[in-house]
């Protein structure tokens, strides 16, 4: 049986001179599923989620991406790795407020040499932004845009470069009904059309539908693991 594209084990992890602390014992993801995780906040949610895209580093335990670690090595390998490989869409957004809409969509190209620019990926960028409801906005600013609109931005940049695996931190958090319900679906379309996997932290239960698989994070920690 191939390994599943996210393998999790033995998380250990603590910020800081804080309270919080993640004891996971498992958790893994296959190729082309996607995977809704929810629970109380303070949970651990987004540092899970920050733990799989090797933004974090574990204080025990290991992170597989497609046979990949991703819990050790140097900070400019795992970000090779995470440009090239995994797509994320963070609750603040981070867009760049000096670069066009179409320009931060199209951002990762031109931070990371493992990546080339050229008209597919131009293409791509725009289509995605048509599906989203924002193609006439691509010239814009993101101070010129709505929460809502930043927030589809957020989601093309994420879905633009075609990654394995794709990682949304309350993706709809900013989105009305309309905008929310469309947003997932294309998300899981765009997922489901790569073959890639989606796990998305939501507190949403009107976006639960249509996934895979829905994971109650407590349920997978540790007795006392969030103290």
């Amino acid at each position: 049986m191939a390994e599943p594209i996210v393998n999790c084990e033995n998380l250990r992890f603590q910020y800081p001179g804080e309270s919080f602390a993640l004891r996971l014992p498992t958790f893994t993801a296959d190729r082309g599923e996607s995977v809704a995780i929810i629970g109380p906040s303070g949970c651990g949610k987004t540092t899970l989620l920050r733990l799989i895209s090797g933004i974090l580093l574990p204080h025990e335990g290991h992170v597989r991406v497609g046979g990949e670690t991703v819990s050790s090595g140097s900070f400019s390998v795992r970000q090779r790795f995470r440009m090239t490989n995994i797509g994320l869409v963070f609750q603040e957004f981070e867009l760049l407020d000096y670069l066009t809409a179409r320009e931060n969509v199209l951002l990762p190209y031109r931070i990371s040499d493992a990546l080339t620019l050229d008209r597919g990926a131009e293409d791509r960028a725009d289509d995605l932004m048509s599906q989203t409801g924002i193609g006439a906005l691509r010239d814009r600013f993101p101070d010129l845009l709505s929460q809502g609109e930043r927030q589809r931005v957020a989601l093309c940049r994420a879905m633009v470069t075609r990654p394995s695996l794709i990682l949304a931190d309350e993706p709809t958090g900013s989105l009305d009904p309309e905008n929310q319900e469309r947003s997932v679906a294309l998300l899981r379309d765009q997922a489901r059309a790569a073959n890639a996997t989606l796990i998305m932290v939501t507190h949403d239960p009107e976006v639960l539908d249509g996934f895979d698989r829905v994971v109650k994070l407590p349920e997978l920690l540790e007795r006392g693991a969030v103290s």
